[in-house]
């Protein structure tokens, strides 16, 4: 879509009035069935001029939607500059700012926007150029602004920074683990098929599976259960036996998860007979498994939730009142302002908040039993609102690890890059705002909703939020459409191009993707 939006640019550009215009948002309204296109021009503008952008603009929405259009002239100037500088590296790069006041930046304006200066002592420039931060600066005010901002670094003598603020700064991680509460909850209605004759009594939590230990049971409801036929060779006989296995999607009101059940003989007639709907407990334990831990399923039986069940919530920290490390944005997309094929979306989607997610992180391991955590670099996440991506969350997170070259080159991430991002304590503060009154979801949502959890936990805010997966929701949707169900065959499947390993990219495109899902399979 960005050569649809440079297409669109260059339309606008050819009138003299709006010739270093940028596109700041659409803002669309369903029930006048219009979409307004804010622009931000440096020039005087005509208002024939306008009619045109508002001709143009027509042009790149579906039938029967009217284009509107609000034009602001906004020419910048040194001191707002300065400000906007300052207190943009304040809230991205609150490290970096503790060596900076106001007064170390300088703005020399030019014919069509500016250079910058940042005045910092010597030792102190990687943290502005090896770190990026100007050049994110850059991106800021070009966000906002016509013309083109170049920032550079100057070195000059500074008195030392405040030691006490740098100890809070530089203060060291524990790698204490606090133990995690198992949640329980009685199972009422037992039934046998493939159990016992004594009735199973407590079932965990589906949300607490992954710190579970030994043998436990998960009660829940069916969402999706498929029978699947497979070959299997008898060393004993030479030949080939056909059996079947069962995939069954389990949701308690706290989490899903998706398990592979092998039944006998004696219970594949009665397995056989279980459909959406119906209340069961699955019997089993974890399985480690190339860094990963799933839940193995050994025994399916009847029994329900007490009537009534509501999950309950894990005592923690209250929802901070206001955001202080990581502000939300608006996510403007006008592919979905303007260009959606089907803007009729089903009432789930509509009447429910989403948060869409995804991490990048050091390594694999999101599981404290299998040693130490790894940790988490980057968090992107969007929110989705009457079933329209309406925010974006992207952060660095401050990492004292050394990055493995195989994490560099997945994910393109270096040491530098996380030089100034805030602690994970106070991202997943601003997070946890973030995600006050939503639904998680996500590609593989178990994986990174652990790491989630795990240091959520850790510092007091418990993430215990319903989830979905849209790759269980592929497999349901698409089965036997894809060679496989990994986030970038299934984005390639609905069109979706984006940059792979990038959290806010995958979170992005798995919002995008979970729509489509959403409105093929006609609800959750």
């Amino acid at each position: 879509m960005e050569n649809k939006l440079d297409e669109y640019l260059s339309k606008i550009r050819m009138l003299d009035g709006l010739k270093n215009a940028i596109l700041c948002g659409i803002t669309v309204a369903k029930r006048e069935n219009t979409a307004e296109f804010f622009l931000v021009t440096d020039k005087t503008y005509t208002a024939k001029e306008e009619a045109s952008v508002c001709e143009i603009s027509g042009k790149y929405l579906p039938d029967g939607m009217t284009a509107r259009v609000k034009i602001v002239k906004r020419v910048p100037e040194a001191e707002s500059l300065k400000k906007r500088i300052f207190e943009y590296i304040q809230k991205t790069f609150p490290a970096a700012s503790a060596f900076l006041e106001e007064g170390n930046i300088e703005v020399e304006m030019l014919d069509s926007g500016a250079h910058f200066y940042v005045d910092i002592a010597s030792g102190e420039q990687s943290l502005f150029s090896s770190g990026k931060i100007l050049d994110e600066v850059s991106r800021y005010l070009m966000s906002g602004y016509c013309g083109t901002f170049y920032g550079n670094v100057r070195i000059v003598e500074k008195a030392a920074p405040d030691e006490s603020l740098l100890e809070e700064l530089t203060e060291t991680e524990t790698d204490e683990v606090i133990p995690v509460e198992i949640r329980r909850f009685p199972i009422t209605e037992y039934v046998k098929i493939d159990g016992v004759d004594e009735p199973l009594t407590t079932a965990v939590y589906i949300a607490d599976c992954q710190n579970a230990e030994g043998n436990y049971c998960i009660c829940g409801t069916v969402t999706y259960i498929e029978e699947i036929e497979y070959t299997k060779h008898n060393e004993t006989t030479g030949e080939d036996v056909k059996k079947s296995r069962f995939s069954v999607t389990l949701n308690d009101g706290s989490a899903a998860l998706r398990t592979t059940y092998f039944p006998k003989k004696a219970t594949l007639e009665k397995i056989r007979q279980l459909k959406a709907g119906d209340k069961i407990v699955i019997s089993g334990s974890n399985e480690e498994y190339k860094g990963v831990t799933s839940f193995k399923a050994a025994k399916i039986n009847y029994g329900e939730p007490p009537e009534g069940f509501e999950p309950i919530a894990r005592q923690g920290k209250p929802v901070p009142k206001s955001y202080h490390t990581v502000f939300p944005e608006p996510y403007v997309d006008y592919t979905q302002a303007g260009l959606f094929d089907d803007l009729n979306k089903p009432e789930q989607l509509k009447k429910n908040v989403f948060v869409v997610f995804d991490l990048e992180t050091t390594g694999l391991n999101n599981n404290p039993a299998m040693g130490r955590m790894d940790k988490i670099i980057e968090l992107g996440a969007v929110k989705i609102v009457n079933g329209e991506m309406a925010e974006k969350f992207s952060t660095f997170v401050a990492c004292k690890d050394k990055l493995s070259n195989e994490i560099i080159n997945l994910t393109g991430i270096h040491d530098e890059d996380l030089i100034g991002a805030p602690e994970i304590d106070k991202v997943l503060a601003d997070f946890y705002k973030f995600t006050d009154g939503a639904y998680l979801v996500g590609h593989n949502v178990t994986f990174d909703y652990r790491f989630v959890q795990y240091y959520g936990e850790q510092h007091g805010y418990m993430f215990d939020k319903k989830q979905f997966d849209t790759l269980i929701l592929a497999q349901e949707v698409l089965r036997g459409q894809l060679a496989n169900y990994k986030l970038n065959t299934v984005a390639d499947h609905y069109g979706f191009t984006f940059n792979h390993h990038r959290a806010f990219d995958d979170a992005c495109v798995t919002a995008k993707v979970f729509i489509e899902l959403v409105k093929a399979k006609g609800g959750l």
